[in-house]
């Protein structure tokens, strides 16, 4: 079973690529839908326990996590040590299954694979990526999203640049997305020929 690392920085275009490999069968891991289900479940009460009141109703009010941590190294660790195993866990077990439903090719979407040492746990890496403005665009006609607040999540992340240097595909989703589309089907002929 071939394990392909799907990663971009935010507003590059990685949920819309993970949902077409979805579309052409093939099984995909997603890094931030496991985030936001530990969040509201077994993660929470940890959470809670090393950033009092950041909690509501059981489930992380992801407003006051973000508020605790952001622009706090220690914080930041913090809770890295507390999700970043739960979420390894929840991969390996999609794994497992994957290998035993007899799958040839995974998608795992990790969006911080180069940050957190994950491009050792795939066989290949997939980087999709756009220019800085349609970037920008993206992300900031999120609600809540500010210029000062995607200044700090790219800080974090490995800059595009990098990650395209790191990738065996890239895949460039400015144009529509039928040529992103296409992209992806080529990359999954080459992979489960």
């Amino acid at each position: 079973m071939i394990v392909l690392g799907l990663t971009g920085s935010i507003g590059m275009g990685k949920s819309t690529s993970a949902q077409m490999f979805i579309d052409e069968g093939i099984p995909v891991y997603s890094a931030d839908e496991t985030v936001h289900r530990l969040y509201s479940g077994a993660a929470a009460p940890l959470i809670e326990a090393a950033f009092p009141g950041t909690t509501v109703d059981g489930k992380v009010d992801r407003t006051k996590l973000s508020a605790a941590v952001m622009g706090n190294p220690v914080a930041l660790k913090k809770l890295e040590a507390i999700i970043h195993p739960l979420v390894r866990a929840e991969e390996n077990r999609f794994r497992d299954g994957a290998r035993a439903s007899g799958a040839k090719l995974v998608v795992v979407d990790i969006p911080l694979l180069f940050e957190t040492g994950a491009e050792d746990r795939v066989d290949k890496i997939l980087v999709v990526t756009a220019p800085e403005e349609v970037q920008r665009k993206r992300v900031l006609e999120r609600p809540g999203m500010t210029s000062d607040k995607l200044d700090a999540i790219l800080a974090r992340q490995t800059p595009d640049a990098e990650k395209r240097a790191r990738a065996d595909f890239i895949i460039d989703t400015r144009h529509n997305f039928d040529v992103t589309r296409d992209e992806i089907r080529r990359i999954i002929s080459v992979l489960t020929v």
